[in-house]
């Protein structure tokens, strides 16, 4: 197999791997089950990074055309060749397959362990209250039998939607434990709002840059996607009023405090005219507030503004507490809690009685209230630190969080950050490229920084290296 790999041609080089290993199989050149290069030859034989290798190849594995075999490799398949590719087996409406999360997964598969993954979304394990966990952990298998065998109940734990009620009055959000629906981390909130809200062909507002596992489930969905541009402020109000002119979306999903990826938080006046314009063109704003338990003064939120009008509220202990205990929450209406829970129960049957319940035993016992205090002292040290050495090693930063995890930066010359990420390589360290945050995958220079890992003495050297690049 011999590619033609253009790299001044402007077209992204996993869009040229996909195409040539297309014609490479409908030549007739490739026989099923013929093997392709592993991802690492194939990089070392065109003298390119890895990661638009893996896009390609997973790309290839959506469209039918290569079969992935665990500990192999990857293989041409039957399906693949002229005359016999086809849609069946696809699985997927998009047949590109374009969630970004798929991408992401097997990127981090094929990474070293002892790499230094940068851009992570997660806590360092150190950070982690784990002794309360496994406490509330060993306290629920000791006197609840039951959690450790039965399903959850449609709307969730009944004590965990009290203590959820009563953690959203501070932010005013004033609710009845019937408007609360528990679910398996917020990516599931998520999945079932789009499922009711929303049918193949309908339009939806996202940001730009935001949240890719949000724009994948999306595409799952068949929707239409329209980014909408993220400023330091929130969604840019110009562009939105634009954009409504043009297109009527069924909903906005908006990520309202420490955005993934750039860290902000919608200011009052954002979120005063977001709701005015939702009134007006009649969509659903759908606001993620998953890092809200960072903030250590809160603001208002949009579901504060409108009271549950116009906005359906998700939230959820995953991000802080455990990726492992996935606990999330929608907060709406008393019919449109019913209606999810209906369909929740259709799609799942029921959650977790096991993490709710631990969910429970540690909001209960106080532990997780003394764990955030902690939690968000050390984040926010780390996030001025993180700041202060990016700035000095010469790189531009989108805005100054004043919390949260990420930071969303630039080296100023530098204006596809797939450089950055072929740079972080032979230095143990792992970014995503800022592709992978946007709607339609185009390339952007920054790229997401948890400031958790930026003391690393890996992250250091990055920096300095990555802004020493020329143009």
């Amino acid at each position: 197999m011999k590619l033609q790999l253009d790299r001044a041609s402007g077209v992204p080089l996993t869009d040229q791997i996909v195409t040539g290993v297309q014609d490479w199989i409908r030549s007739r050149a490739a026989h099923p089950g013929a093997k392709l290069p592993s991802i690492r030859q194939f990089a070392a034989d065109y003298g390119i990074s890895r990661f638009p290798v893996i896009e390609a190849y997973d790309r290839l594995v959506s469209l039918g055309y290569v079969d992935s075999r665990h500990g192999s490799g990857f293989y041409v398949t039957e399906r693949g060749l002229p005359g016999t590719f086809g849609m069946s087996g696809m699985g997927l409406s998009d047949p590109r397959r374009a969630e970004e999360e798929s991408i992401h997964i097997l990127r981090h598969l094929n990474r070293p362990d002892e790499t230094l993954q940068l851009d992570s979304g997660s806590i360092p394990l150190a950070w982690r209250d784990t002794e309360s966990l496994g406490q509330a952990i060993r306290l629920v298998s000791r006197t609840d039998g039951s959690s450790l065998v039965d399903y959850a109940t449609p709307l969730g734990n009944a004590r965990l939607r009290e203590h959820l009620q009563t953690r959203l009055a501070p932010l005013g959000i004033a609710v009845d434990p019937q408007q609360i629906l528990i679910t398996e981390g917020a990516s599931e909130a998520l999945d079932l709002l789009m499922r009711y809200m929303l049918k193949g062909g309908d339009t939806v507002f996202v940001e730009d840059p935001g949240y890719y596992n949000l724009y994948g489930l999306l595409k799952l969905h068949g929707v239409k996607l329209v980014g909408i541009a993220r400023t330091a402020n929130g969604p840019d109000l110009d562009m939105l009023e634009a954009m409504l002119i043009e297109h009527r979306p069924r909903a906005f999903f908006i990520n309202s405090v420490f955005h993934n990826p750039t860290g902000t938080t919608v200011t009052p006046p954002v979120a005063f005219r977001l709701l005015q314009l939702a009134r007006e063109h009649r969509f659903t704003i759908v606001e993620d507030d998953i890092y809200g338990d960072f903030q250590t003064d809160p603001t208002d939120r949009l579901a504060t503004l409108d009271q549950l009008e116009h906005v359906v509220y998700v939230g959820g202990l995953s991000k802080t507490l455990s990726s492992s205990l996935r606990v999330g929450y929608v907060v709406a209406s008393p019919q449109i809690v019913k209606d999810l829970a209906d369909i929740k129960v259709l799609t799942s049957i029921g959650g977790s009685r096991f993490a709710e319940a631990v969910a429970v035993a540690l909001l209960e016992r106080g532990a997780y209230r003394k764990y955030l205090e902690r939690l968000r002292r050390r984040m926010r040290d780390a996030l001025g630190s993180a700041m202060q050495t990016l700035t000095a090693s010469g790189w531009e930063l989108f805005a100054r969080p004043q919390g949260g995890k990420f930071l969303w930066a630039r080296v100023p010359h530098i204006e596809d950050s797939a450089r950055l990420v072929a740079c972080g390589e032979p230095l143990g360290v792992m970014v995503t490229p800022g592709s992978y945050f946007r709607p339609d995958s185009q390339p952007s220079p920054w790229i997401r920084i948890n400031a958790a890992f930026t003391n690393d003495p890996r992250a250091r050297a990055f920096f300095e290296t990555a802004a020493r690049l020329s143009a």
